[in-house]
């Protein structure tokens, strides 16, 4: 292993201690409500809970205004549930980012992922102005910075802890050109990632070519690599992800597969369809994450479930990939800290 993966368990994350002992990783995603109920985080946070080494609170995704991902996160903490909290470049300046991750860090939070944020005209809010102070990856830049040289972004030294995230990024392997994705994923390692998520994968043979690129590169040696997994809904669902949704590559296969999944039950029983077809895209997603573990350098999946997190545990079991590994029985490090 080399440089971002060779520093020592210093975050206190648990994720973190999962990789680094070779555990194949699952996260999750924990979608926060749009409103100020924070028992919706924590039944989602109690289905997730166990099953998955941590899970991602988004940041108002898809620009739609939501509760913020700390104050969600610090309900998951509160509910034995390891966040990362996604922090966005498109709402904040560089001072307000500073500050939200060192408030999160006092909180218990010991993972981030950087983003760039879903443009504002996607959202609820359109007419709304956007900050992007920082792009993603002078965003992962500043928190490693924060964390290793123990100053902030301006250079200033801390005059107290610093917050020790284990810091992550996102990466979409199919977005055009395609040729050129393993030197995007390159640069976020280069600024100090030390996990990546992916965008959806459904073209295992697609990615598993983007794979010998990045092994070719040394970045599965540099970085921890978590492939994302989205199960299926309906054919509906499915359709739109292959025609409409930029950077994804849903071949037919699973798209025909969704459609008869319904083969043989009455078009006039809906809740019989909807059943067959959310069995069927639970067991697409265990079939996929089955083929993803055989790709070298694959160090785990995340798996995207937005208020559909019911699904996770199924997966998971059916993956094989459950119970998973107890803290207790994972190296730490005399620097970590409880959260």
């Amino acid at each position: 292993m080399t440089e971002n993966m060779t520093n020592g368990y210093k975050s206190g994350s648990r994720l973190e201690r999962i990789l680094r002992a070779g555990h194949f990783a699952v996260t999750g995603e924990l979608g926060p409500p749009q409103s100020a109920d924070g028992e919706v985080i924590r039944k989602k946070a109690r289905l997730l809970q166990g099953i998955v080494d941590a899970a991602n609170i988004t940041d108002n995704q898809t620009a739609i205004v939501r509760m913020s991902s700390i104050g969600a996160g610090t309900i998951a903490v509160q509910e034995g549930l390891e966040p990362v909290v996604q922090m966005t470049c498109r709402d904040r300046n560089r001072l307000a980012i500073q500050s939200d991750l060192m408030g999160a860090y006092a909180l218990g939070m010991r993972n981030v992922l950087c983003l760039t944020g879903d443009h504002q005209s996607f959202g609820n809010h359109p007419t709304a102005k956007n900050v992007h102070d920082l792009d993603s990856l002078q965003l992962t830049q500043m928190v490693v910075k924060m964390r290793d040289e123990k100053c902030f972004q301006c250079g200033d030294e801390m005059k107290g802890a610093e917050p020790r995230f284990f810091v992550g990024a996102a990466a979409n392997p199919f977005g055009d050109p395609f040729e050129w994705r393993p030197y995007r994923l390159q640069k976020k390692v280069k600024a100090g990632a030390d996990f990546i998520q992916t965008q959806l994968i459904f073209n295992i043979e697609r990615f598993a070519k983007y794979m010998e690129k990045i092994r070719e590169l040394g970045l599965h040696e540099q970085t921890y690599i978590l492939a994302g997994i989205g199960p299926l809904k309906s054919p509906g669902m499915a359709r739109y992800m292959r025609d409409q949704v930029p950077g994804l590559d849903v071949p037919d296969i699973w798209v025909d597969r969704m459609m008869g999944a319904t083969t043989g039950i009455d078009k006039e029983d809906k809740k019989a369809r909807q059943d067959a077809w959310r069995r069927e895209g639970i067991q697409i997603a265990i079939e996929l994450i089955k083929e993803l573990k055989q790709i070298e350098g694959v160090a785990g999946v995340h798996i995207m479930a937005i208020e559909w997190e019911e699904a996770v545990k199924p997966i998971v079991e059916g993956a094989e990939l459950f119970p998973r590994p107890e803290p207790t029985s994972l190296p730490t490090s005399d620097t970590e800290t409880a959260a």
